[in-house]
């Protein structure tokens, strides 16, 4: 039997997950991502250690290979994961400097730098980014202007999935949908942009070369067959960015379907046969990225979303806890029931949910979270219903700036990820934006697309459409309801007041 491994480096995890060519997930292994703090002088600094990356992938593919009869059977390996993280490496790939996380807010000096010298302007009109604090240029121009002899040694600077590939099989390259991430990248030419650098300052020999992904790169060293258990000689084929990865195996590359991912992140992405660049978007937080389906580009805008209400359960889920314990269940049903116990509206309780920042519509990483219309009446069930309802109502801010921006109606929802496990979210959002969200019964949608990206890589599907023919499963399609829909549109008008109302105050204490 022919098998393929989707490696997904995630913000929580990574896995390693092994499918049938019908998208059946037959073996699996994961770890954590471990975040850390490397200073106290510092604080606010968060990275990630490459040798806790590559180690920590290794044991999951390890994992994974150990559930197969026949680990010859894989035969092909592709990683996806998460953008702009990027670790500068040397001539033997070894690595200099950690990963800067998205989680480090270390880079608004040069972010300041970036608006005042690039523009924001000029970097959408090229590259299709929104300026953020977390983009790859920006960490670049943090280590040559921090720790200048390290770029001074560095030969390449990897993004993470690039970094994994260099273990896999000693290849230094990118693929279109990550190399779009670095603010460095031609989105009509898909090539680096000799004029971004030029007014970036940044070296163009720091950057791997670009091809598209699905493209084979190499084999699995001896070295790295000793630490995963992969055969020496396995196929390593080129991925792509998380959330883009997660659009093949439900069929989101196709026009007039849009992808609503939900993780630590919630993307929501639209394909397009052309980049759009047009500063409309630019304006709203919407980013253009090169797509991983050969031939489009994926126009998305996304935010935080699922580490909101991980923080509620670990700050004041105390008691669903203690009643798990006892009752040999788990902290989120009590969690979730009493949420749902909660009247829609939250007994006027609501949440912005910009405990991160906001990336689109709104596009201010100084904006803060914040719960208002508290009484003495409002119970931690109403708190949590909140969280749900403010992570909703932003799904469709997000929404209404797509259309907008793409001049037309988005009307069908396909939903992947973390989130689609629960079915109270899955059928908030479907209430919240007035439409249906289909589910579909796909197993771990990101790596499964990665695992496609191998299949074509090495010959067993013949291209996206094929692919998706074989792995497609419907599921699940929540049905909004009509009466709760009119009462959430009221309550939308209500949320959109929250950001600008609030904007002044959050600067203020920043």
């Amino acid at each position: 039997m022919d098998l393929l491994m989707g490696i997904d480096l995630g913000s929580t995890s990574l896995k390693a997950i092994v499918y049938d060519l019908d998208g059946n997930a037959v073996a699996q292994g994961s770890r954590p991502t471990e975040v850390v703090r490397p200073s106290t002088e510092h604080p606010e600094w968060a990275v990630w250690e490459p040798d806790q990356i590559a180690g920590g992938t290794f044991a999951a593919i390890r994992e994974a290979v150990e559930k197969l009869d026949d680990p010859r059977q894989v035969r092909g390996v592709a990683v996806t994961g998460m953008g702009m993280d990027g670790v500068p490496v040397d001539d033997r790939g070894q690595w200099l400097y950690p990963f800067i996380s998205w989680h480090d807010i270390r880079t608004g000096p040069q972010y300041d730098w970036w608006i005042e010298h690039v523009t924001a302007e000029k970097t959408f009109s090229i590259g299709g980014n929104p300026v953020w604090p977390i983009n790859s240029a920006l960490r670049i121009r943090w280590v040559a202007e921090h720790e200048p002899d390290v770029l001074g040694r560095a030969d390449k600077w990897l993004l993470i999935e690039d970094f994994l590939n260099l273990k896999l099989c000693g290849r230094r390259v990118t693929d279109y949908s990550m190399a779009s991430c670095t603010m460095l990248f031609d989105q009509r030419k898909l090539d680096w942009s000799p004029e971004m650098f030029a007014l970036s300052g940044i070296e163009p020999r720091l950057m791997p070369e670009a091809l598209p992904s699905g493209t084979p790169l190499g084999e699995i060293t001896p070295e790295t067959a000793a630490e995963t258990g992969l055969p020496e000689g396995t196929p390593v084929v080129l991925g792509g960015h998380d959330h883009i990865c997660g659009s093949l195996p439900v069929g989101a590359f196709k026009p007039g379907l849009v992808l609503d991912i939900t993780g630590t992140w919630e993307a929501v992405q639209a394909p397009v046969a052309e980049p759009v660049l047009d500063d409309t978007l630019r304006q709203m937080g919407i980013t253009v990225q090169a797509h991983v389906a050969r031939g489009r580009h994926a126009v998305w805008g996304g935010n935080p979303a699922g580490g909101m209400l991980e923080w509620f359960r670990a700050e004041f889920g105390h008691e669903a806890r203690q009643k798990a314990q006892a009752e040999g269940t788990q902290d989120w049903d009590h969690l979730i029931e009493a949420a749902a116990g909660s009247p829609p509206g939250s007994r006027g309780v609501m949440f912005l949910p910009h405990m991160s920042g906001s990336s689109c519509p709104a596009v201010d990483g100084k904006s803060r979270g914040a719960f208002v219309g508290l009484t003495n009446r409002a119970t931690a069930g109403d708190m949590l219903r909140a969280i749900f309802e403010g992570l909703d109502y932003q799904f469709l801010d997000v929404v209404h700036a797509m259309e907008t921006a793409l001049s037309t109606k988005l009307e069908r929802f396909i939903a992947v990820g973390g989130a689609v496990r629960n079915e109270f979210w899955m059928q908030n959002k479907a209430d919240v934006v007035g439409r249906p969200v289909d589910v579909p019964a796909v197993e771990e949608a990101t790596p499964l697309g990665a695992a496609i990206l191998a299949g074509i890589g090495v010959g067993l599907y013949r291209d996206e459409e094929e692919a998706l023919e074989r792995v497609y499963r419907p599921g699940r399609t929540f049905e909004p309801n009509e009466e709760l829909s009119r009462q959430y549109a009221e309550g939308f008008e209500v949320y959109r007041e929250l950001y600008p109302a609030l904007k002044a105050v959050h600067h203020r204490m920043n």
